[in-house]
């Protein structure tokens, strides 16, 4: 085996997954219930809360509940979600966020009586995507892989198969709060559970690509 892959096989050891240990995890905007048991987060969503600013609604919201800790570099960030949703724009998935101004957001969201696969890039002002399911669904799992200066954003049923639904850009070399949220826009609340929330971190591909030309 050459230097190269030595280097290579020390660096895939150390960003093995682990899951996020959530009572060490920090609150932006903390919802009055909530609680851990083991790999899981449930909480009671706050009442007209959300995440959006400026386009098509005129108005910027930041008031939601987003628990979250700080990575830097590129890495995966994984969780099933699962949430009693009731009232329009019913919402909770991951959220990547650098400020107020530059995020992600993704996840179930719920619209005139379907559930949708959502996804909301902020760059200033906001956009949303959405895919309507034609049906219910009990949970959903949610994956996030950061890669130099974009994000993708996948989904599954079974956390076996995934789907792609977004591929968007976001400021590389730069640290994030990766964690879960979920809003209540329109209604009084709803209760969201999050359960076994990881994040794996990955080897940053510029590096790889020096170690190999620099190998003897």
């Amino acid at each position: 085996m050459n230097k190269f892959a030595l280097l290579l096989a020390a660096v895939m050891t150390s960003f093995a997954a682990e899951a996020q240990t959530l009572e060490k995890m920090n609150w932006f905007n903390e919802p009055a219930v909530w609680e851990i048991d083991g790999k899981t987060l449930i909480m009671d969503v706050t009442p007209y809360s959300d995440y959006w600013r400026i386009s098509h609604y005129g108005f910027t919201v930041d008031d939601a509940p987003f628990y979250y800790a700080n990575y830097g570099g590129e890495f995966e960030a994984k969780v099933k979600v699962s949430g009693d949703y009731k009232v329009r724009f019913d919402q909770a998935g991951l959220m990547l966020r650098i400020d107020p101004e530059n995020y992600i957001k993704c996840g179930i969201e719920y619209v005139d009586g379907k559930y949708n696969l959502s996804v909301v890039v902020t760059h200033h002002t906001s956009d949303w995507s959405v895919i309507t399911l034609d049906k219910p669904v009990e949970y959903i799992w949610l994956k996030a892989v950061r890669r130099l200066d974009a994000v993708e954003i996948f989904y599954s049923f079974d956390d076996k198969e995934y789907t792609m639904m977004r591929n968007a850009w976001m400021q590389d070399n730069t640290p994030m709060q990766v964690g879960v949220m979920a809003a209540c826009p329109d209604g009084e609340g709803f209760k969201a559970k999050f359960e076994n929330f990881t994040v794996k971190h990955l080897p940053d591909q510029r590096r790889l690509q020096w170690l190999k030309e620099h190998a003897e």
